[in-house]
């Protein structure tokens, strides 16, 4: 079959690999959309990341060629033992793999699973024809749900847990640095679980304006004086909770200027380099910084198909569906900061002659 192979740093082939076999509690599925995030783009950058011993599969560590693709949607063609999906079923994959025993899997927190790996990054993945899935990160896709907004299932389900991350209560008024694709699925998170006042932060332009869209309550372009123009915005109002999601570099401090004494600031942006914080300032205003990754397949996944398709959201970032020989041109421009959507690629499409 064919699939997109990472070997390096802007090294990804497209190349005839064997069909995935399946194993205990998987189903075989075949690939339908399969999509790419900031992950993959560093990847194709700098090489692969490094994970601890203890946090990835004991036999697939990335320590070679890998089937990229964590965010993808597919038909079921051979089914697990426990028949909990059929042939024919289209299912959206959370990718993220827990153990369900240990204890941060019983309380619940399975996206840091002491076993946790992530297919595509870990194990094969779904930028393939076929894919082999754990039946414990799939869910049902509603035949209402297009296949193409079924595709961005999983970076949706990323935004709506770092949404419960931030404890938006209603009537708080939210900042949100970062109006990307990662910003933006927050954004639709956040407007699914509470009536909050939305002020969103990025330079002038599409992403902005997509935001506004989307039901921002205001946007703020971005510069040196931000923090000035958005407490001008606001009214000189209070900001309760900042959601940094940008990741670019000095972010977190410009949250700290903005947010109330006592709010609370989430990081979801990962800087590329190390930051220096003003430790000093978080603890004299006592703001406490909470963290979000990846997301709890049992309860965002299923959630994350409701807001594709109840919402406009698909519509405005999807930018296109191509073949699996377009991925390094694509990965590319989301790592040069070119995109400002979500790409989609059909493995079942023949790239132009």
């Amino acid at each position: 079959m064919r699939a997109s192979v990472f070997h390096g740093a802007h090294d990804v082939r497209v190349e005839d690999v064997p069909e995935p076999v399946r194993g205990e509690g998987e189903v075989v599925l075949r690939v339908l959309r399969s999509g790419m995030c900031g992950t993959d783009a560093t990847e194709w950058s700098s090489g692969p990341k490094t994970f601890p011993v203890d946090r990835v599969h004991p036999v697939t560590a990335h320590t070679g060629p890998m089937v990229l693709g964590h965010e993808f949607v597919g038909e079921v063609v051979e089914t697990s033992e426990s028949g909990r999906f059929a042939v024919g079923d289209v299912v959206a994959s959370g990718a993220g793999v827990s153990c369900g025993k240990c204890l941060r899997c019983r309380e619940g927190r399975t996206n840091i699973c002491d076993r946790y790996y992530t297919l595509g990054l870990n194990a094969a993945g779904g930028m393939a024809e076929l894919v082999a899935v754990p039946e414990s990160v799939l869910t049902l896709v509603p035949d209402s749900v297009s296949v193409d907004r079924a595709g961005l299932a999983q970076p949706m389900a990323v935004g709506l847990h770092a949404a419960r991350r931030a404890g938006v209560a209603a009537g708080d008024r939210v900042v949100l640095i970062g109006a990307g694709a990662i910003g933006s699925f927050v954004l639709a998170g956040l407007q699914s679980l509470v009536d909050a006042d939305i002020t969103v932060i990025d330079f002038p332009g599409t992403r902005l304006d997509r935001a506004a869209r989307l039901g921002a309550s205001r946007t703020v372009a971005a510069g040196d004086d931000v923090v000035a123009r958005v407490r001008e915005s606001l009214g000189g109002g209070s900001v309760d909770v900042l959601i940094e999601a940008s990741g670019a570099p000095g972010q977190l401090n410009t949250a700290i200027e903005i947010v109330r004494t006592g709010g609370t600031i989430l990081q979801v942006g990962l800087p590329s380099t190390q930051q220096e914080v003003d430790v000093h300032t978080l603890v004299m205003r006592e703001i406490s910084v909470v963290t979000t990754l990846a997301h709890v397949c049992a309860e965002d996944l299923a959630a994350a198909l409701q807001i594709l398709e109840g919402t406009a959201l698909a519509d405005e970032l999807l930018e296109a569906v191509l073949p699996l020989e377009d991925l390094p041109e694509q990965l590319e421009l989301l790592a040069t900061g070119q995109l400002e959507g979500k790409v989609l690629f059909d493995p079942a499409l023949v790239p132009a002659p």
